[in-house]
């Protein structure tokens, strides 16, 4: 894909789970992970009629959601910290300039980073190039649109 074809990102921004209920979750775009992660609590996992599931906790709007979600994969992991952990990722969608991408998201524990989402090059890749002196541009876009159709729908 050419470039000029790609959508530009911030260095954060703030996404939608539509299939969780969760909006304007607070995301940092980084190019050096290669998998997404999301900050998750409460973290089970355990076998429904032989299909592997996790259940856990995720946080949006100041309030706690538990999720339950077929296991995609898992794996043993060295953190940002060097210390090896076992995570799960599981498989869900995600809203960025009004567009659904499927997404595979590790959960883990990230109460000590900035922004409970890691969005990393598997997602980005061939869809959006990096401005790292920008912020919530699709949050921005977001906002204009539902500020537009609002205004329109008034003067109906």
């Amino acid at each position: 894909m050419k470039d000029a074809q790609k959508q530009t990102i911030g260095r954060t921004d703030k996404i939608d789970f539509p299939e969780w209920g969760l909006f304007d979750i607070d995301a940092k775009i980084d190019s050096g992970a290669y998998t997404s992660s999301i900050h998750c609590e409460d973290i089970e996992a355990f076998y429904v009629n032989d299909e592997h599931q996790v259940r856990f906790t995720v946080q949006g709007a100041g309030k706690k959601f538990a999720q339950q979600c077929k296991v995609f994969a898992s794996k043993q992991v060295k953190n940002s910290f060097g210390q090896m952990e076992y995570r799960y990722a599981v498989k869900t969608a995600i809203m960025l300039f009004g567009k659904k991408y499927n997404i595979e998201l590790a959960l883990t524990n990230r109460s000590t980073m900035k922004n409970p989402v890691l969005l990393g090059r598997k997602v980005l890749r061939d869809r959006f190039i990096i401005d790292v002196t920008k912020q919530n541009l699709s949050y921005r876009e977001k906002k204009k649109f539902s500020k537009s159709s609002k205004q329109h729908n008034e003067t109906k």
